[in-house]
């Protein structure tokens, strides 16, 4: 069915009695052409541009549990494109730009909303550093503001400005930056997938990769064995685990992330902003609870839930910038698996086995990464040669030191 305003009009006529279901829910057969190791926003997107792109329809995206299960439904929503060196740039600018048709190209209500992302700076080395960072962005052509105090102030008047540990000094605005519905993008991405012929098979988990002569041909499943001449794996936070099934140790290490929302509210804030003096990142949802966010747990783990230590730090860093939130009740918190590379940015690449490619070592990036993770991994796996977006994120910089250190705080993932 295709959405339109004609169609949800003749809906509401009709009852809302003639909604077809978004995609099949399909079964596995014996054998696909690719096969897609998970079903999240990098695994759908893949296989919608594998068929879009490239005209690869007999593809098959492996789910252990339900569609959007995973980190894509469990993150704060936010996208941008405000990196600072040559490898990051390209591509983030190509995922923003990717988001900005994305309703259009697949016919679906994403909720992409382009607010604004204020990254705030508290210092003048901080401000100096911005200002180079948005240099290196508007030279490559992504959009870029330096603020003064008084600019932010116009932005987020409610802030604290005059008794803050940490004054306010200025902030670097991407206009273009903002939010996107997680759950709507996995949605979105699955019926469009399902659409052009893509098998998307749920409660599927993969419990073996089966090699023979130095090459993949298939993998087992918790439903039977496949038989695949390529796969794919696109796990996330269980890239290590998977990989492993291969013979394959990562340079990745898995954390949780925790993330909140506040109860619901009037309209407080209408961009997104970030704390430079700690890791601090808050926007509104459509239904006016505060979402937001800071840094991982210290400590790896495969559990989608944090500890409270790490609650209390995002807690302080929100009440030292924006003290008002200490009047809001939380409404709930959860936790997703970031796959934390060595450098802090991510692998789309070939495996040394043949047939096997790895998309993974998204960090904090994963979501905002979606289409153009999807758009380049599938033009690897249809080309067997990177695209030059992301030619940069291959496998083996970690051994011959062309690493893309953003923050430059060297080879600790957790402090990435």
């Amino acid at each position: 069915m295709h959405f339109s305003l004609l169609s949800v009009l003749a809906q509401a006529l009709r009852g809302q009695r003639g909604w077809a279901p978004h995609w099949r829910d399909a079964d596995p057969r014996d054998a696909y052409d690719v096969v897609i190791v998970g079903g999240g926003g990098h695994g759908l997107a893949t296989a919608y541009y594998l068929a879009k792109e490239h005209g690869i329809t007999d593809v098959a995206v492996l789910e252990r549990s339900h569609v959007g299960s995973g980190n894509v439904g469990r993150n704060t929503t936010i996208v941008r494109s405000n990196y600072g060196l040559p490898g990051n740039i390209p591509f983030y600018e190509r995922s923003m730009k990717l988001w900005e048709g994305l309703e259009q190209d697949i016919n679906y209500n994403a909720m992409v909303s382009q607010r604004g992302v204020l990254n705030l700076y508290h210092s003048d080395g901080q401000r100096d550093a911005y200002a180079r960072r948005g240099n290196a962005m508007r030279l490559a052509g992504v959009d870029a503001e330096l603020l003064d105090r008084d600019g932010v102030r116009a932005m987020v008047p409610f802030i604290d400005f005059d008794n803050a540990r940490f004054p306010v000094k200025g902030g670097l605005l991407q206009r273009r930056g903002g939010t996107v519905r997680h759950d709507a993008v996995a949605w979105g991405y699955a019926r469009a997938a399902d659409a052009r012929g893509v098998d998307i098979v749920q409660n599927c988990a993969v419990t073996g990769i089966r090699r023979e002569g130095g090459r993949v041909v298939g993998v087992e499943t918790s439903r039977g064995p496949i038989r695949a001449k390529k796969i794919a794996l696109s796990v996330a936070g269980s890239s290590s685990l998977v990989a492993a099934m291969a013979g394959l140790r990562l340079p990745i290490e898995s954390h949780v992330l925790q993330a909140f929302v506040s109860e619901g509210v009037k309209p407080l804030i209408d961009c997104v902003m970030t704390f430079g003096a700690g890791h601090f990142y808050i926007s509104q949802s459509d239904k006016g609870g505060l979402v937001f966010g800071g840094d991982i747990d210290g400590y790896n783990s495969y559990a989608q839930r944090g500890n409270l230590a790490t609650i209390e730090d995002v807690m302080e860093s929100g009440m030292a910038l924006w003290p008002a939130l200490g009047r809001l009740r939380l409404l709930r918190h959860w936790g997703g698996i970031m796959d934390m590379s060595m450098d802090g940015s991510p692998i789309i690449d070939r495996t040394g086995i043949d047939g096997l490619y790895l998309n993974a070592g998204w960090c904090y990036g994963g979501f905002k990464a979606t289409p153009a993770a999807g758009f380049c991994f599938a033009h690897l796996v249809a080309r067997d040669e990177a695209h030059p977006d992301a030619a940069a994120f291959r496998l083996d910089r970690f051994a011959t030191g062309h690493l893309i250190d953003e923050k430059g705080v060297g080879a600790q993932p957790n402090l990435h």
